[in-house]
């Protein structure tokens, strides 16, 4: 294995949105660094599998919908 080719792994604070925090490892800043999250993987919808909504922009989805309405699984 080649030397002084990996990032340095360190420890640090990570900050969660609604202020709870946690101390990880990772080659994020530098040692004793805090990483605040702007997005809160335990309320956001991208983690939880919250509702989305479809937008038909263009047509595209009425036409994937047309296309394969007859395919029933």
């Amino acid at each position: 294995m080649k030397s002084d080719i990996h990032p340095d792994y360190h420890t640090i604070k990570v900050v969660m949105t609604d202020g709870s925090e946690y101390t990880t490892r990772s080659t994020y800043g530098s040692e004793g660094d805090t990483l605040n999250l702007d997005i809160d993987p335990r309320t956001h919808p991208a983690w939880t599998g919250g509702q989305q909504t479809l937008l038909d922009r263009g047509g595209r989805l009425s036409k994937f919908k047309k296309r394969y309405e007859g395919f029933g699984l």
